[in-house]
């Protein structure tokens, strides 16, 4: 279903982030138990490297310059992993009809939808150069994460490949960096931080356990997750609007 937008109006900071702020809560009872079903078992993968790096890297532990960089490394890249295949999984939800009445999917049918393949692709290579673009110069992964961070929405609402969703999601983002930059930074900024919070009061009042991290990583990620992946799909969708002159609608609502 394609609809017209004014995107004078939309495409400003402060009114994506109200339609971010409205589409979260609206749609919160899909998004959180999607979250739930992508980062329990992930979130284990995520608290691993916390937990080495909280335990055991430090200045005194020995380590060389190389295990350091490595373990940043695995900081940067894990704390990514999930969150772009979950990107894709809410832009199933949000955009994709399912039956004649158009209805949005249930999360049994957006399980059912999603291109896992095409998802699992882009979250690893997203990952990996965002990661080793911030070890390295830090701007090259601010850059990467910018102009490929739409590539999961548009993999699912316009069924590209990974390779053809990168590309797209350079072109939609090109001429609109600034826009992009300024609302999916501070997003996940704000969730690393609240993240980085939430697992030091954990490491305090559980101790340093590596269940403790995995706990705290997937209650985090349930909560914050859903705030970037609503920012990444309405971006997606207003960007195509204003390139292709029509994208994909938004559910009103999402099914019972």
């Amino acid at each position: 279903m394609a609809g017209n937008y004014s995107l004078g109006a939309r495409m400003t900071v402060g009114s994506l982030y109200r339609r971010i702020w409205r589409t979260y809560f609206a749609w919160a009872r899909v998004l959180i138990p999607l979250a739930f079903f992508v980062f329990v078992p992930l979130g284990l993968v995520h608290a691993i490297p916390v937990h080495v790096e909280a335990t055991e890297l430090t200045l005194s532990s020995g380590f060389q310059i190389a295990a350091v960089l490595l373990a940043a490394l695995l900081l940067v890249g894990a704390g990514l992993l999930g969150e772009i295949f979950y990107t894709g999984a809410v832009a199933i939800a949000l955009t994709h009809p399912l039956g004649e009445d158009g209805s949005p999917p249930t999360l049994l049918g957006v399980a059912k939808m999603v291109r896992y393949r095409t998802l699992i692709a882009v979250d690893l290579v997203f990952g990996v150069l965002v990661a080793v673009g911030f070890i390295a110069f830090v701007i090259p992964g601010l850059l990467a994460f910018v102009y490929l961070g739409l590539a999961a929405p548009v993999a699912e609402i316009e069924h590209h490949g990974w390779r053809s969703a990168f590309a797209r999601s350079y072109r939609l983002v090109r001429g609109h960096f600034w826009l992009v930059l300024a609302v999916l930074v501070p997003i996940e900024i704000a969730s690393d931080a609240i993240t980085g919070v939430a697992t030091g009061v954990a490491h305090t009042l559980l101790g340093d356990s590596l269940i403790a991290a995995w706990l705290t990583d997937t209650a985090s990620n349930i909560v914050l997750t859903p705030f970037y992946a609503v920012a990444a799909v309405l971006l997606t969708l207003d960007l195509i609007a204003g390139e292709d002159g029509a994208a994909p609608r938004l559910h009103s609502a999402p099914s019972r």
